[in-house]
C-alpha cells in the first residue's frame, strides 16, 4: 500500500541506515508489539523481560533451555526522542504482594532495550561472530495500527467506509444519537466550527460505545478518537464522517470543506509520522488479541475482531529479511498472532483458542507468506493468573481454573474481597474452530449439564489478579509464571541466538 511520500521513503532510507550500521558492530533486533485495548500488551512485554533478566522458566525457548543465554539486562535504548517503557513500575505492581495489580495499559509509544549474550549453538558463529543481541521492544497501541489504511483512503472514502459499518447492528443503536445529528448537517453550510465540534463528540461517544465489552468490538479507526493524549480537543481531532453524494466537491468555507482539510491533518500530523519513525522500522511483530473478549460478547465481534485483523496485517510490510531489505526497505519477516488470558480456559480448550485466532486470521496470514514473511499463531497468558482443579458438582467432577477475582468484582449478588479463591468452570471452547461462527448469540462454548450457560457466563467475565510468586524450598522467588511465553519468545528471537 503507498501510504509514503519519496521524501518520507529517503528518511526511511537513512533511518535503515543507520540502524544497519549500528547493527554491524553488535546485531540489534525490533520487536513491535501491539494490540487493540485490554489485548496485555503491558504485561506481555513486562513478563518477556522479566523471564529474560532473572531467567525464568522457558523450556520452550531453546537458547534458555540449552543453557547458552549467560546474561540479559536492560541497556539504554537507542531512540532519545521516545519514552521509555516503565519496566520497573510495572514489575513492582505484578509482584507486590497484597498490593500486586495489573499495570496501566499502553497509552502511547514507548521502547526498551534488553541487551542479550549468548552462546550460539553453531561452532562458526560461536567463534566468529559476538554473542550479543540488542533486543529493542517497541510498545504501540494497536488502535494507532488501524489508522494506517486511511493513508490510502480520500475524506469521502472515509466517510462513506464508517457510514456503511455504523448502519449495521450492532452499531447502529449505538450511534443513533450520533446519526440523528448527521442528519441535521448541511455539508455545504459556512461557519459551521460549532457543528464539526458536536459531530466529533458524538462521533467519539459512538466509538466508545462500541469499544465497551458488552460488544467489543475492534475496528474503531481513527485510534486517537479513543485515546486522543495531548492532542485533545484540537483541530486535527474535531472531524467526523458527513453524508455525502458521490459527487460532491468541498467548497471552500463549508462543513465539508472544514471537515475535509482537518482528515487530512489528522493522517500528516498523527499518522504519517507514527508510520514513518516507529513501524516502518520494525524486524518482527506480536499482535496480541483478546478472542476471548469478543468469544464473549458474540458473533458480532468475533466477525469485527476478524476485520480487524485482516486490516492489522494489511498494513505490514511482509517479506524475507535480507542486509539490502534492511538498508531500501525494512521488511517484517516474522509475524505472531497471539489470543492472550488463556490462562482464563482449561488447559484443554487453549489449543481450540488458537486454532480459533487461526482461523480468523487465516486469509490474511497467506497473504503474508505469500510475500516471504513466517507467521505463527499460539495462546498465551504473559502472566499465568490462575490453577487448575477438579471440583464435584451436583455429582460430576468438573474441570475447573481457580483464581482470586480483583477486589470489587461482581457476580449476582456476590461481591469478592480481592482476596479469597474461587473455583470457576469456565466452559470448552468447540474443538472446530468453524462452530465457533456459525453459532448463536451467547452461545459460543460448551457448558455440560449441572452448569448452566447464564451461570458460566457470568463467571467468565471476571478479572482475576495477578498471583502470588512462588517460592524455592530454599525460599527464592521464582519468575512470573505464564502459559506458552517461551513459545513466542523462540519464534520471535530465537533463530537470532543460534
Amino acid at each position: 500500500m503507498a501510504q509514503t511520500s519519496i521524501t518520507d521513503e529517503a528518511r526511511l532510507v537513512v533511518g535503515n541506515l543507520f540502524d544497519f550500521a549500528s547493527g554491524l558492530v553488535e546485531p540489534n533486533l525490533r520487536l513491535g508489539v501491539t494490540g487493540l485495548s485490554r489485548a496485555g500488551k503491558t504485561v506481555f512485554i513486562t513478563a518477556l523481560v522479566h523471564n529474560l533478566v532473572n531467567g525464568g522458566r522457558l523450556p520452550v525457548f531453546d537458547a534458555m533451555a540449552e543453557g547458552r543465554i549467560a546474561d540479559a539486562r536492560l541497556r539504554p535504548q537507542p531512540d532519545d526522542a521516545v519514552p521509555r517503557f516503565d519496566y520497573e513500575s510495572h514489575v513492582k505492581a505484578l509482584v507486590g504482594g497484597d498490593d500486586r495489580h495489573w499495570p496501566a495499559s499502553t497509552r502511547q509509544v514507548s521502547e526498551l532495550r534488553v541487551t542479550i549474550d549468548y552462546e550460539s549453538a553453531s561452532f562458526f558463529n560461536r567463534n566468529f561472530r559476538p554473542g550479543r543481541l540488542h533486543l529493542d521492544i517497541v510498545d504501540y497501541p494497536g488502535e494507532w495500527l488501524l489508522d494506517l489504511p486511511l493513508l490510502n483512503l480520500s475524506y469521502a472514502e472515509w466517510s462513506k467506509q464508517a457510514l456503511a459499518l455504523s448502519r449495521a447492528e450492532p452499531r447502529a443503536g449505538l450511534a443513533a444519537e450520533w446519526h440523528a445529528h448527521l442528519a441535521t448537517l448541511d455539508p455545504e453550510a459556512e461557519d459551521a466550527e460549532l457543528q464539526a465540534v458536536e459531530s466529533a463528540r458524538l462521533f467519539t461517544q459512538y466509538l466508545r460505545a462500541c469499544r465497551d465489552e458488552r460488544f467489543s468490538l475492534s475496528a474503531l479507526p481513527p485510534g486517537r478518537f479513543l485515546m486522543p493524549g495531548d492532542l485533545e480537543g484540537s483541530p486535527a481531532l474535531t472531524f467526523a464522517p458527513l453524508d455525502l453524494p458521490d459527487s460532491a466537491r468541498a467548497k471552500r468555507g463549508t462543513l465539508h470543506a472544514m471537515m475535509e482539510r482537518r482528515f487530512e491533518a489528522y493522517k500528516s500530523i498523527v499518522v504519517k509520522p507514527f508510520f514513518r519513525d516507529h513501524f516502518a522500522r520494525l524486524d518482527r511483530q506480536i499482535v496480541l488479541v483478546d478472542a476471548l473478549q469478543a468469544l464473549n460478547a458474540g458473533p458480532s465481534a468475533l466477525r469485527d475482531l476478524e476485520t480487524a485483523l485482516a486490516d492489522i496485517l494489511a498494513t505490514f510490510r511482509p517479506g524475507r529479511a535480507s542486509w539490502l531489505g534492511r538498508v531500501l526497505s525494512r521488511r517484517v519477516d516474522r509475524i505472531l498472532f497471539a489470543a492472550t488470558k488463556a490462562d482464563h480456559l482449561h488447559h484443554r480448550s487453549h489449543d481450540r483458542l488458537e486454532a480459533i485466532l487461526r482461523r480468523l486470521t487465516s486469509g490474511a496470514i497467506e497473504r503474508a507468506e505469500f510475500a516471504g514473511a513466517e507467521v505463527d499463531v499460539l495462546a498465551l497468558a504473559s502472566v499465568r493468573s490462575t490453577r487448575e482443579a477438579q471440583v464435584r458438582h451436583q455429582g460430576e467432577l468438573l474441570d475447573c481454573i481457580v483464581g482470586v477475582p480483583e477486589k470489587g468484582q461482581r457476580v449476582g449478588h456476590e461481591t469478592f474481597d480481592g482476596e479469597s479463591e474461587i473455583a470457576i468452570f469456565p466452559g470448552d471452547l468447540p474443538e472446530d474452530p468453524e462452530a465457533v461462527f456459525a453459532r448463536a448469540e451467547g452461545a459460543m462454548f460448551d457448558v455440560p449439564g449441572p452448569v448452566s450457560s447464564a451461570e458460566a457466563e457470568a463467571y467468565r467475565f471476571i478479572r482475576f489478579r495477578p498471583p502470588r510468586r512462588e517460592r524455592t524450598a530454599e525460599g527464592i522467588k521464582l519468575s512470573l509464571p505464564h502459559i506458552r511465553l517461551d513459545r513466542a519468545l523462540d519464534f520471535l528471537i530465537g533463530d537470532h541466538l543460534e
